[in-house]
């Protein structure tokens, strides 16, 4: 099945950077994405797996384990060492609405308790998204104690289960991207506070824009294969860069003055606990690594506050989640210091050698803001997606369910 490019869809381009700031640093924490029906939350989400880097997987281990770092208490383990690894795509693994408890994070094998009189685990789609993305539509229609057992995964890298006599613990890393609309009921605070990221996304009013949508979905109905391939070089140009920033990460430098600002900004937001300077300082990583810097700047704590303080902020019941823009460069601008006077070569628009065009996308212009062979939209922002400011873009004209327009 061809899956709908991510350098093609239209706008969206804060989800598109909140999607790629979590391929880059898993620490990130995942995206909630909020928003109204149609406007291809499910279609660049799906989109996103394609472009992740492969990954090395032991053959024949059902927990993706990694055959350079084994997970020691694997239940298919232990995987003798120096076993020459498969690659394999990056998983996509979706959680339906409806799914059970058992579904989610396995079960007692009950074919092999009858048949072989043995206990043994059936794993489940938490097992089954280990290392790649975890993706769950409509999570606000998820029974609370799913998403509890989620969210517990997400955030301690681990899936333990106590059932049926069966006692299994298996690592459970993935990018944990969900979707709801808010019309259908809102999640509680303590869960909102679990995802890294939440962006807000609508469909756009621009004529033109929504023209460029339809077009481009028509087209990819038409032949899904011809059109994928026209954006063939973008798709390429942006896994490569993924890949160049998630190698770039580790090396990354946050600097005692954007820690501070970061700080500042928080508790300027009244934010409850900590999880929010965390996941604004991992975020603010991510940037620096994709916009191919080595020390984490202003600007980088700007597009992460962006996207981690919407959804933590302090409000009145009745208020709908976002951010003050104002207040929030008033404090970045009276904490912004200078930089730490770190070496003008790391504020390079896109990096080092890993990044030859100036938008983020191939060689042409084209890439993951929408430009590209089909004439899209124009390009700039931050991380090299425009912004229109909050719920900027249309998408792809899907409405989330793959039946287009």
């Amino acid at each position: 099945m061809v899956t709908y490019p991510f350098s093609a869809v239209v706008g969206l381009d804060d989800l598109k950077l909140a999607l790629v700031l979590n391929a880059v640093s898993p620490r990130v924490g995942g995206v909630l994405v909020r928003g109204e029906k149609g406007t291809a939350k499910s279609t660049i989400v799906r989109a996103l797996a394609a472009q992740l880097p492969a990954v090395a997987v032991v053959p024949g281990c059902r927990f993706a384990c990694d055959p350079a770092a084994s997970d020691l208490g694997c239940p298919d383990g232990p995987h003798e060492p120096g076993v020459p690894g498969m690659e394999r795509p990056a998983a996509l693994v979706e959680l339906p609405v409806g799914a059970s408890e058992d579904r989610l994070v396995g079960s007692l094998d009950v074919e092999r308790a009858l048949t072989e009189g043995v206990k043994a685990f059936e794993p489940g789609l938490l097992a089954a998204a280990h290392r790649g993305v975890l993706y769950v539509d409509e999570v606000n229609l998820l029974h609370d104690h799913l998403v509890d057992l989620l969210l517990d995964a997400a955030a301690l890298g681990t899936c333990y289960v106590e059932r049926e006599s069966v006692s299994v613990r298996h690592a459970a890393r993935f990018l944990l991207v969900g979707t709801m609309n808010p019309e259908e009921g809102e999640l509680r605070p303590q869960l909102l506070d679990r995802f890294g990221l939440t962006v807000e996304v609508r469909a756009s009013r621009d004529p033109g824009e929504r023209t460029e949508v339809v077009r481009r979905r028509l087209a990819f109905e038409s032949d899904a294969a011809a059109f994928a391939a026209r954006w063939a070089r973008e798709e390429s140009a942006l896994a490569a860069r993924i890949a160049a920033a998630r190698s770039r990460v580790p090396g990354v430098r946050l600097p005692d003055a954007r820690l501070r600002q970061i700080a500042t900004v928080c508790a300027a937001f009244e934010v409850d606990g900590l999880r929010a300077d965390l996941v604004t300082a991992n975020a603010a990583i991510a940037h620096a690594a994709w916009q191919g810097r080595d020390v984490v700047t202003t600007e980088d704590v700007r597009a992460a506050a962006r996207l981690s303080l919407p959804h933590r902020r302090r409000r009145d019941p009745f208020d709908a989640p976002g951010l003050d823009e104002r207040l929030l460069e008033e404090l970045l601008e009276r904490t912004a210091g200078d930089d730490d006077q770190h070496d003008p070569e790391d504020d390079r628009p896109n990096g080092g050698p890993d990044d030859d065009d100036s938008d983020g996308g191939g060689p042409d212009g084209g890439g993951p803001d929408g430009g590209g062979p089909d004439g899209g939209g124009p390009d700039g922002g931050a991380g090299g997606f425009r912004r229109d400011g909050p719920g900027s873009g249309s998408g792809s004209g899907d409405d989330g369910d793959g039946d287009g327009v």
